[in-house]
């Protein structure tokens, strides 16, 4: 058998987007931007199989799925997965397998698999309201945090990101690189490179982007996709960490100016880092989003 996988190209999008509409998904990778900004970093081919897309990642000796996606006969997807991994010789694994697909995949081998759940890559989904208003005493270090940015800078200016302004925001991103470490941290300087990329094909991309500017200065971005009709994934925020309460007024009025419209906002997973951890639990989720690592038994 011969399955080709290829690295995602822009002229990939639009096959790829009607894939992942076949079924409502929430996680933050099940967008075409994220998928195509960490293809060189993860290794991450693509395939049509059988009416479905299928992503591969990893390395020769030790590759892993994503369960199929789209309209197509998944269940002879996944037969057609297991044979190339046995044909190539490596272990057989699926990642980032939501909970839906899971049930539909015992459904189809009932006891075949087993499946971890790793709370390190589950993505923090908030109410965007909730975001947007920072009502309640549940929010009222937020909500001070922006008091205290608006009055330290009552000059702020809050922009949507376009063709004239992106510009600005690639050089606060390099400014940024150079102020935090990146070149000597690879899983930082992996980071800022999608973070560079992403405002550089900011159009190819179709993604949303909001600025803010102190003293006419850009010092926070943002940009971010729909991932499904009802949910908003933000992928990248940027915010010089002097300048006090950043973080949160770019987050509240990037929500309020451009994601109003969605239900939900997926903040992405936090990878196990404590702080990252505090600092998006902090933020309330409404819920997370589970992803399934999937093994053969007995492998």
């Amino acid at each position: 058998m011969d399955i080709t996988f290829k690295r995602p190209a822009l002229e990939d999008r639009d096959t790829i987007l009607k894939h992942l509409a076949e079924r409502k998904l929430h996680g933050c990778e099940r967008t075409f931007a994220n998928v195509y900004l960490w293809a060189r970093f993860y290794n991450e081919g693509w395939a049509e199989i059988e009416g479905t897309a299928v992503f591969r990642t990893g390395q020769e000796g030790a590759y892993s799925y994503t369960y199929p996606i789209g309209a197509g006969d998944r269940k002879k997807v996944v037969e057609m997965l297991m044979e190339d991994a046995k044909e190539k010789g490596y272990p057989f694994q699926l990642h980032a397998v939501s909970k839906g697909e899971m049930e539909e995949l015992e459904s189809y081998f009932p006891g075949k698999f087993n499946v971890e759940w790793p709370r390190d890559l589950e993505d923090y989904v908030y109410e965007t309201e909730k975001l947007i208003n920072l009502s309640g005493k549940k929010y009222h270090g937020k909500k001070n945090h922006l008091n205290q940015f608006k009055a330290a800078y009552p000059d702020w200016k809050y922009e949507t990101i376009t063709d004239e302004n992106v510009e600005e925001c690639f050089q606060m991103a390099l400014s940024w690189r150079n102020h935090n470490g990146c070149e000597d941290d690879p899983e930082k300087n992996q980071e800022m490179c999608v973070a560079l990329n992403s405002l550089r094909l900011f159009k190819e991309l179709h993604l949303k982007g909001g600025l803010l500017r102190v003293n006419g200065k850009v010092v926070a971005y943002t940009l971010g996709e729909p991932v499904c009709d009802d949910t908003f994934v933000v992928h990248i925020e940027k915010a010089y960490a002097d300048i006090r309460g950043a973080y949160t007024m770019i987050n509240q009025q990037f929500l309020e100016h451009e994601v109003k419209d969605y239900t939900y906002v997926n903040r992405e997973e936090d990878t196990g880092d404590e702080g990252l951890r505090t600092a998006k639990l902090s933020y309330r989720p409404v819920f997370m989003v589970e992803k399934g690592i999937v093994t053969l038994k007995g492998e």
